[in-house]
């Protein structure tokens, strides 16, 4: 329950400062070119909202008294909402004159356009109001990489340093790669750590290099290997091979009682050997399976008791038989790369941060949107993950540093899934103020209302699917 608390809050903190700033970009351009706004909002506010107050500056600069709600709760006097609503789902800013999922009124649009409306003014101006929420995420993103990389530096393990090399699962192994190889890189180029590039570069290489017995070879690729496939596949496509070594022991534990010690590495469970912990945990994967088979207490008891062949700090190896606990538990901590690799740390000073962050920055949107297409195909759209799924990426303790990279990761996703010419969002309404400007012909107030109802559509739907999926994850439908 800790866990989910210290998640859900750096969601909704997350998730409050990127709405706040988002929606801030589409004010201030308001503002700048002199066009109304009615409300400012962080969080939707259907039927009711946390909080609301009511400020026009040009009101307070003359001493004018404040504004008063009228018998249906809207404010006596132009001016802007400012206010809080109860659904931590997004916000919005609602622009004079603009047709959103906010203003609809069709007899309104009849009316000739007022100078403060958005329809009332050029289309250039309209086009930078509706991009300035994702310029501001974008520019966000590129700005918060850059103070951490200031602020923290950078520590990452360097591929070529991984000397155990790394281990390949079946799929790799058909291509030619070995357990052990030490991956340095593709035509692409050399890889510089373990990361989601290695695995993109891996799928569009015709070529891969590893380093095997102190000698570089070649491995051949297929060139078009599934992305999805070698992240979702289990084991995955390569990981890197880290000993079935104990780095700790639990207190009250299978692996206390059974006597094991801090050193000790796991040879083979149940009679099938081992050599790294991915085995190890591949192997406890087949018990959990067995396990949904189980029908009687004493069918989960057997496939829970597990013989293991262990090689003790002193090197004499003792075969040890217990009981996992009932999720499968051993009860110790896994050593991990820093127990074997020395981290590779680099300090930026302020001028220098400011590049890294951007090249960063732009390095995790060409990544996201190389991976986008796999959403269009049957896997991909199981993969779609709802609030849930992005709330489960923050970390569970709270670490400033790793938020602030989640925070800037999915300010880079906001301004991009924006700007998507979908109608209904920032991208739909660009994709016709474009064709505005290049025709010089600008769409019916009707044909724009409708395309705002299909838009909201499409979103809901894919809303719908994306939660959908995050509830049979959770109760192991999917």
């Amino acid at each position: 329950m800790e866990i989910f608390l210290i998640r859900a809050l750096q969601f909704i903190l997350s998730i409050t400062i990127l709405v706040f700033l988002h929606e801030g970009g589409h004010f201030v351009f308001s503002k700048l070119f002199g066009v109304r706004v009615n409300k400012f909002y962080v969080f939707f506010d259907y039927k009711f909202r946390l909080f609301s107050t009511y400020f026009n500056w040009y009101r307070r600069l003359r001493g004018k008294a404040p504004a008063r709600r009228d018998a249906e709760g809207n404010y006596e006097y132009e001016g802007t909402e400012y206010g809080i609503g109860w659904i931590p789902l997004g916000g919005y800013c609602q622009i004079e004159g603009m047709i959103d999922e906010t203003q609809h009124d069709v007899e309104k649009l009849r009316q000739a356009p007022k100078p403060y409306e958005f329809r009332g003014k050029p289309a250039w101006q309209r086009l930078l109001i509706m991009i300035g929420g994702v310029l501001v995420n974008f520019l966000l993103a590129l700005v918060i990489y850059s103070a951490v990389l200031y602020t923290w530096g950078e520590d990452y393990y360097a591929m070529k340093d991984m000397t155990l090399g790394m281990k390949f699962n079946s799929e790799a192994k058909a291509l030619g790669f070995r357990d052990g190889d030490i991956l340095l890189g593709t035509e692409k180029g050399e890889f510089r750590e373990f990361s989601a590039d290695v695995f993109r570069d891996l799928s569009a290489a015709t070529s891969a290099y590893v380093l095997r017995d102190g000698r570089r070879q070649t491995v051949t690729l297929p060139g078009d290997l599934n992305l999805l496939s070698m992240l979702q596949s289990d084991p995955v496509f390569a990981r890197p091979l880290i000993p079935c070594e104990i780095d700790s022991v639990a207190a009250s534990t299978p692996a206390e009682e059974a006597g094991l010690k801090k050193g000790d590495r796991i040879l083979s469970v149940n009679g099938i050997a081992v050599d790294s912990w991915n085995e190890y945990t591949y192997q406890t994967g087949i018990l959990d399976d067995r396990m949904t088979e189980a029908v009687t207490a004493a069918d989960s008891l057997a496939i829970r008791n597990v013989t293991l062949c262990v090689r003790r700090k002193d090197a004499q190896t003792d075969t040890i038989s217990l009981t996992l606990t009932p999720d499968l538990r051993l009860g110790v901590i896994q050593t991990s790369l820093r127990n074997y690799y020395k981290p590779t740390h680099v300090s930026y000073s302020l001028l220098g941060s400011l590049p890294a962050g951007v090249r960063y920055g732009i390095g995790v949107l060409k990544g996201y949107v190389s991976d986008l297409r796999y959403v269009f195909s049957s896997e991909g759209a199981k993969s779609l993950g709802g609030f849930g799924a992005i709330g489960s990426l923050f970390p569970p303790v709270w670490d400033w540093m790793l938020f602030w990279k989640m925070t800037a990761f999915l300010s880079i996703i906001l301004a991009f899934m924006n700007i998507l010419p979908i109608p209904a969002l920032d991208g739909g309404h660009v994709l016709f103020l474009l064709y505005e400007m290049v025709t010089r012909r600008k769409p019916s107030d009707t044909f724009l209302l409708r395309a705002q109802y299909v838009g909201m559509a499409i979103l809901l739907l894919l809303m719908l699917v994306a939660n959908l999926n995050d509830v049979l994850r959770w109760i192991g439908l999917m």
